[in-house]
């Protein structure tokens, strides 16, 4: 539609796609401490094989070493892909066609490649790779080790529809889709292959997106932008809410602690901290930035039934409720929750323990589900629902789905691939995150922001899709700094100050 109504030539896309996957592999590179880096690019005969042309040309003008290899001949290139391919030999750039398989299983690669360039098979895709293609894809896969993979539009050999690897498939670390994500990419199949998706804005009319039917939405930071405005001048804490966060245990203390963080890291102006009292001194050292009570607790350090009723405060005198973290299941945590969700009004995040003390009890939630924001993890939701978490993880989206329809909630099903989801709205995905994450203290990282985001006077189900977006993009963050091997939730809770760049005015 862009090309033939538009009239913008298809030369103009693929040129602005090319810029796209230069300007990401460049950004991820620096934010790893390296420089324009040594890249090999590898291109097919289509048009993932023109936007492949056209990167090479860009990051060579960014001082990128740059070698690229094409699976066939030379002679198959047409159309809009050919003229790129003039374009990047007008620029000094060779290109190596390699034309069989065999001939691919008989190359020998130096070892001076940083960074891997997947442009070989696009969406148009179906079956598996064929031909060169194949050896392509495995030549990819056998360097990857200690090299960084991008994948141009989607991992080749991945069906774009389904997500589902057919035969030889590309391990990207991160995937560059044009224009608009391919449902694919979104699902749980796709994971392992797709690593960190970025979409490039490629200049599709937004008339034409928004005519453009889907059962399914990605969240970006373009989404998100519009929920935060720039502060004003004469604003003060009050101005931002005051978030109430009712967690921890004798035995989780941590738990309350970086969920206060987080919480006061995305923008609450106020955070109260209700603890068992013999965890006070503990926590309140932890978060100078909050305010932390200690309250009546049981023998074995949990809050006591009767603790937030005996505190004095009104409870409906917070902008947001958090409960949760770290407070273990019990009778004690039950009656906690109970009576924030029949002495309150305002919006509320249940999370972690706040959830594992409702099995047989969702329906509960229906009266104030459209206030909540629940938080399962597969076993949290597996327990909600009163089934397997084989089952959870069989329809991830079937599963989210039912939750929203049995407490009126927004429900954000964590993992890979976050699903949100609320009665009568379109489903949501988010893919920021990386296996890094799947450590201790992640869940109380998101809840914090989820509340922090609450407090401010968003939307449950505007918060859902804010907070799991700017937490896994911090994890990313993270990560590319460091490793994801050495990442642990403290880390994401410094890098969300840096992550919220990329969705508020300042």
């Amino acid at each position: 539609m862009t090309i033939e109504m538009a009239g913008v030539p298809g030369t103009t896309l693929m040129d602005r796609a090319g810029r796209g996957v230069a300007d990401i592999v460049l950004s991820v590179t620096r934010m790893s401490g390296g420089g324009a880096p040594n890249t090999y690019l590898f291109a097919g005969r289509g048009n993932n094989g023109g936007d492949v042309f056209a990167a090479a040309r860009h990051l060579k003008e960014e001082g990128a070493a740059v070698r690229v290899w094409m699976a066939g001949a030379e002679s198959d290139v047409r159309g809009d892909a050919f003229w790129h391919l003039s374009k990047m030999k007008e620029a000094g750039i060779e290109l190596n066609a390699v034309p069989t398989k065999d001939d691919w299983e008989s190359l020998d690669f130096d070892q001076d490649g940083e960074v891997l360039v997947d442009g070989i098979l696009g969406i148009g895709t179906r079956g598996p790779a064929r031909g060169p293609a194949v050896g392509a894809i495995q030549m990819i896969n056998n360097l990857s080790d200690g090299r960084l993979v991008v994948a141009i539009d989607i991992p080749s050999g991945l069906d774009a529809d389904t997500g589902e690897a057919i035969g030889d498939t590309v391990r990207a670390d991160v995937t560059v889709t044009m224009g608009l994500p391919k449902k694919g990419l979104a699902t749980a199949a796709a994971m392992d292959f797709v690593g960190s998706l970025e979409v490039v804005d490629i200049g599709i009319p937004a008339e034409y997106v928004a005519e453009t039917p889907s059962d399914l939405e990605l969240i970006t930071h373009g989404d998100l932008r519009p929920l935060f405005q720039r502060r004003g001048a004469h604003s003060h804490k009050g101005t931002f809410g005051h978030l109430l966060i009712v967690a921890g245990s004798a035995s989780l203390s941590g738990a309350a602690a970086m969920a206060a963080r987080a919480a006061a890291r995305a923008g609450a102006g106020l955070v109260t901290l209700a603890v068992p009292e013999s965890i006070f001194s503990v926590v309140a050292p932890a978060v100078p930035e909050a305010m932390v009570h200690g309250l009546a607790e049981t023998a074995d350090g949990r809050l006591a039934a009767d603790a937030l009723d005996g505190w004095g405060h009104a409870l409906d005198g917070f902008t947001a409720v958090l409960a949760g973290p770290g407070m273990t299941a019990s009778d004690s945590t039950f009656a906690s929750v109970e009576l924030l969700l029949e002495r309150t009004s305002v919006p509320m995040v249940l999370d972690a323990d706040a959830l594992n003390v409702l099995p047989g009890r969702a329906e509960m939630l229906r009266a104030h589900g459209e206030r909540l924001i629940l938080t399962p993890h597969p076993g949290e939701m597996a327990r909600l629902l009163e089934c397997d978490t084989d089952e959870i993880q069989g329809d991830r989206m079937a599963s989210a789905l039912r939750a929203a329809e049995v407490t009126g909630a927004t429900v954000v099903l964590k993992g890979a691939g976050s699903i949100v989801v609320a009665p009568g709205r379109t489903p949501w995905v988010n893919v920021t995150g990386n296996p890094g994450m799947a450590t201790g203290g992640m869940g109380d990282v998101l809840a914090g922001v989820l509340g922090g985001l609450l407090a401010q006077g968003q939307k449950p189900f505007d918060a859902a899709r804010a907070a799991v977006y700017v937490h896994g993009h911090a994890g990313d963050s993270a990560a590319w700094r460091t490793s994801q091997t050495g990442l642990i939730a403290s880390d994401v809770i410094e890098e969300l100050a840096y992550a919220f760049r990329a969705v508020t005015p300042r």
